[in-house]
């Protein structure tokens, strides 16, 4: 793949393949508003301390688990790979170390604030040449059918509106045999573990990142309130399956603070309804 062929953010207009913001719907999921103006709101508005926060309130664990990732679903040497909901690319950077290089990998993310931290971030790493980020919508990724040998999403995919076109918009971009990788926030099954992590998580985890990134959108109560809406589990396996992936397979981190599920594109392909791509 000619990852220079994918399409650069711009100061104005709508990139190809994004919805403008005017006719995105509304999350349908009750209780937690995931419309795109608040979610991309709420991210720029954390941007410069989005990395900070991430390790101080994981106590740097984040970075183990962003390996493990790359280490249980390694890329495969000249096969790109695609972090959707790339962030400040911390992903992205280190699938381009586990590829030492011989990779192209690709970033996507509709908050260009993020994005922004990401380049710099790349920059520094020297790995311009090998890592290209994208602005781009989850829902209607800027990639064609059948392109990456793997597709992950770390602490993204709850933030999508539509988690099932989410899914399968990652599994579109999937080449067969390809494998899709999802880090995600999960919930302690164990009885003491569990109700300390919850009670960290919504009450003292919230004044914590309000403390040391203001913002109007409340984003560290809205962190909790996602991760417990969203499936986890068996739950999160069963959609993976529903949406056409087999050979699926879940790995709890820390107790279980955190999954990595993982699961295969047929070589077939899935057979799965994925909505319909906007114009332009």
């Amino acid at each position: 793949m000619n990852v220079s062929s994918l399409p650069e953010s711009q100061d104005t207009g709508t990139m190809e393949g994004q919805v403008p913001t005017e006719s995105r719907e509304p999350s349908a999921v009750a209780g937690v508003d995931k419309s795109d103006r608040r979610v991309q709101r709420m991210f720029a508005s954390i941007a410069r301390r989005y990395d900070l926060l991430n390790h101080l309130l994981s106590l740097n664990i984040d970075k183990s688990w962003r390996t493990f990732t790359t280490r249980t679903v390694p890329p495969e040497p000249g096969v790109p790979v695609l972090d959707c909901c790339t962030g400040t690319a911390d992903l992205a950077l280190a699938y381009d170390r586990a590829a030492r290089g011989t990779s192209p990998i690709v970033g996507t993310d509709f908050c260009r604030e993020m994005l922004e931290i990401g380049r710099n971030k790349v920059h520094k790493a020297g790995a311009s040449d090998r890592v290209t980020l994208v602005e781009g919508d989850a829902r209607f990724l800027p990639a064609p059918d059948d392109t990456f040998g793997v597709v992950s999403v770390a602490f993204g995919l709850r933030n999508v509106s539509n988690t099932v076109q989410g899914v399968d918009e990652l599994v579109r971009v999937t080449k067969p045999g390809g494998k899709v990788a999802i880090l995600e926030f999960s919930r302690p099954r164990g009885r003491l573990l569990g109700r300390l992590y919850l009670a960290f998580f919504r009450h003292v985890l919230p004044r914590i990142g309000q403390a040391l990134s203001p913002n109007d959108d409340a984003a560290y109560e809205y962190l909790p309130r996602s991760v417990l809406e969203f499936p986890d589990g068996q739950a999160m396996l069963d959609l993976l399956a529903e949406r056409g992936l087999i050979d699926l397979k879940q790995h709890p981190l820390t107790g279980g603070i955190a999954t990595l599920y993982v699961g295969t594109k047929p070589a077939t392909g899935p057979s799965i309804a994925v909505a319909a791509r906007p114009d332009p």
